[in-house]
């Protein structure tokens, strides 16, 4: 089996700004706080969490078992 990816790039929905992230191997993240204009990120509905709704790579649970990618 072939390892996680543990980066991904997050793109705020709001004002654009991309940040690339490390992303946690044990658990999803639930919130993330833009950079820039500092809006508070949530999982689109369906998404475990922030890196599956605005990243350019899903979590890695998601990687793991094959259940998706980003949308």
């Amino acid at each position: 089996m072939e390892a996680a990816i543990d980066r991904s790039t997050i793109t705020c929905p709001a004002c654009g700004h991309r940040r690339t992230e490390h992303m946690p191997a044990d658990a999803c993240q639930w919130y993330y706080q833009c950079a820039h204009c500092h809006i508070l990120l949530h999982p689109k509905p369906g998404d475990c969490c922030v890196f599956c709704s605005y990243g350019d790579v899903p979590c890695p649970f998601v990687q793991i078992r094959g259940l998706g990618s980003p949308t």
